[in-house]
């Protein structure tokens, strides 16, 4: 990709501020209605929750509805473009493993809501043929919905394509300290637009910080970790546990799912407490990433809990048998965490500000970034 050094003189349709998943894919949402755009990102490249994280899509189990339905198109929209950008889809599909008589009625509940159509619960047979890594349990609920990219390098390919293809100008770091329309101003001079979309991730006090009060939002950090398992082996689709069929409002709104919720907060409260449910994806190269845990704040916290880790390690134990393996990676997540799923408003006009926060932008960023750039062309 091409990095401009210096600031172009031209009047853009849209200036989108922040290089995460929301802010790429609100340029992709104004390129495709034939704007032109140029995106400042404070970073040489964005850091933050769109590359700490699983690069897992996921649509069964989020909050039904229109975030549900979010997370349906916003896979569509991946499916789509990430061979265009030279994005690999490492694996497809979602397998949660019911451990429990609790888990198997949110499942059966599950499945007959319209979030259900296309999944299903796997016979024994096929258990045994698709998920022979899966320790014995009640059952297998299967979702094909799902897709696993490689967060940390599809968010540079995306915007090199977004440069190379559409022909987004790409301002990196670069900070932007006020906006007043046309006038954008940034660390290396003023850039002039007609709309201004502001995507500040977890930055939720450098622009409209009343504003984005609103959003009632913390800091969720999260513990995460990659694990080399020492005999190799293909996981065939994200794997999900009992805890997540707690923790998912797709599932855990569902009346049925009263009795796994409070089961799970007897059983293993210390799990609840620190908010550990299981994911495991897998890399290219075979490592299987595994988290995560959830713990909320009025800022991203620097310091890592082994406790909290030995408590997603035991879960990932319990539910998978792949042999011996080595956890080659630890890291912190970190998400803005408010009321609702996701935050909009329009400061000013001409203006918008848009966060996820909820945890979702991989699975839901695309959707999102249409609504924003519709928003701030009838803002204007």
């Amino acid at each position: 990709m091409q990095l401009l050094t210096k600031l172009s003189p031209k009047k853009y349709d849209v200036v989108i501020v922040g290089g995460g998943i929301v802010g790429l894919a609100s340029a992709y949402a104004a390129v495709k209605k034939g704007l032109s755009v140029a995106l400042v990102e404070r970073e040489s490249q964005n850091k933050d929750a769109s590359v700490r994280n699983f690069g897992f899509v996921t649509v069964s189990g989020q909050q039904r509805g229109e975030h549900w339905q979010r997370a349906m198109h916003t896979r569509d929209v991946w499916a789509d473009i990430a061979p265009k950008a030279g994005i690999d889809v490492e694996h497809s599909g979602l397998h949660m493993l019911m451990q429990r008589p609790e888990a198997m009625e949110v499942a059966e509940a599950f499945l007959q809501t319209e979030m259900g159509e296309s999944c299903r619960l796997l016979t024994q047979s096929e258990i045994v043929e698709n998920v022979p890594y899966l320790k014995k349990g009640l059952g297998v609920l299967y979702s094909p919905h799902e897709l696993r990219v490689e967060s940390k390098t599809a968010i540079g390919k995306l915007a090199n394509w977004l440069n190379q293809v559409y022909g987004v100008d790409f301002y990196n770091k670069t900070t932007v300290h006020s906006i007043e329309l046309p006038m954008v101003h940034t660390s290396r001079g003023t850039l002039h637009a007609e709309h201004c979309v502001v995507c500040p991730g977890t930055d939720l006090h450098s622009l409209y910080p009343v504003t984005l009060a609103k959003a009632k939002a913390k800091l969720c950090t999260l513990n995460m970790m990659r694990v080399m398992p020492k005999k190799a082996f293909k996981l065939n689709a994200a794997v999900m546990s009992d805890l997540s069929f707690a923790r998912y409002d797709g599932f855990a709104q569902l009346p049925e799912a009263r009795g796994l919720i409070n089961l799970l907060d007897d059983i293993q409260s210390a799990e609840r407490k620190a908010g550990v449910h299981l994911i495991v994806v897998q890399s290219a190269d075979g490592s299987l990433i595994i988290g995560d845990s959830h713990d909320y704040s009025d800022r991203e916290l620097p310091f890592r809990d082994v406790r909290i880790d030995d408590l997603i390690t035991n879960e990932f134990d319990q539910m998978m048998n792949i042999g011996e393996s080595d956890i080659t990676q630890h890291w912190l997540g970190v998400y803005p965490s408010g009321d609702d799923v996701v935050f909009k408003a329009s400061p000013e006009k001409g203006v918008v500000v848009g966060t996820i926060t909820s945890g979702t932008g991989a699975s839901t960023g695309f959707a999102f970034g249409e609504e924003l750039i519709h928003l701030v062309l009838e803002s204007k």
